[in-house]
């Protein structure tokens, strides 16, 4: 069967290109669904074979759940602008025979780079991607986006996730999550104790650092585990002063 891809977009022009590159091995139609950019984006997809439409930003959910009544077809590729399929995830696709399949949507191992450098401490960071609209979507949450569904599986295959420059665009880029996630918790009326920041920071870094092995995994497993630990301390901390105001 044939198979939509759903890429949701903000002034990404240095990536739409490549997200659509890799989307076109797989797929059919290219869909983007832009959060009203400001740069080159839009005139970029167009350009190379995509249906481009606005849509003022809903939340990661609510836009990519925008996006897929739109779609041409009823499998649906959900992408990022800053994420690309593995050679073993084209090759996975194609050999699915998404007309008989028993299962409602098929998941992604991701590997997360900083830069050329792999983060070997987020992976596998399993996401759902390619799912059949008729039966599953994403959820309409504001922080990350998941497809609800049940019959889900694993492929052995793997996403590739660009998602900051350097060090220092993951430090700017966390500010903002800090910040939405403490408004969407504070917004859904949980509360943070005194306590808090201290128990979720220092447990964020002994889950990095221990548990996901991160303190072997030499500069690079220290420096996620911290910036880690810090956005998690960071995010209680400012429910704790929402809440004094």
């Amino acid at each position: 069967m044939k198979i939509t891809a759903n890429i949701i977009t903000l002034n990404e022009e240095k990536n739409i290109a490549d997200a659509i590159r890799s989307a076109q091995e797989v797929c059919d139609e290219v869909l983007v669904v832009d959060s009203l950019s400001s740069d080159k984006t839009c005139e970029i997809a167009l350009s190379m074979g995509a249906k481009v439409v606005e849509q003022e930003y809903l939340g990661d959910g609510g836009q990519k759940a925008f996006g897929a009544p739109l779609a041409k077809y009823d499998w649906v590729l959900s992408l990022d602008a800053d994420e690309r399929l593995d050679r073993n995830a084209i090759d996975a696709i194609k050999e699915l025979d998404l007309e008989s399949t028993e299962y409602d949507a098929f998941s992604f191992a991701r590997k997360t780079f900083i830069g050329k450098t792999f983060i070997k401490l987020w992976y596998p960071d399993r996401v759902t991607r390619l799912y059949n609209r008729t039966k599953c979507g994403f959820s309409l949450a504001k922080g990350h986006a998941k497809v609800d569904a049940k019959n889900i599986k694993a492929l052995d295959a793997d996403m590739l996730h660009y998602s900051y420059d350097d060090y220092a665009h993951m430090i700017k880029t966390s500010h903002k999550f800090i910040t939405r996630g403490a408004e969407l918790a504070h917004k859904d009326g949980r509360r943070a104790s005194w306590y808090d920041p201290l128990i979720h920071g220092s447990g964020a870094l002994f889950k990095a650092l221990i548990l996901k092995g991160g303190m072997f995994h030499g500069t690079d497993g220290w420096n996620v585990a911290i910036i880690s630990a810090f956005s998690s301390y960071m995010k209680y901390a400012l429910m704790l002063k929402m809440q004094e105001r």
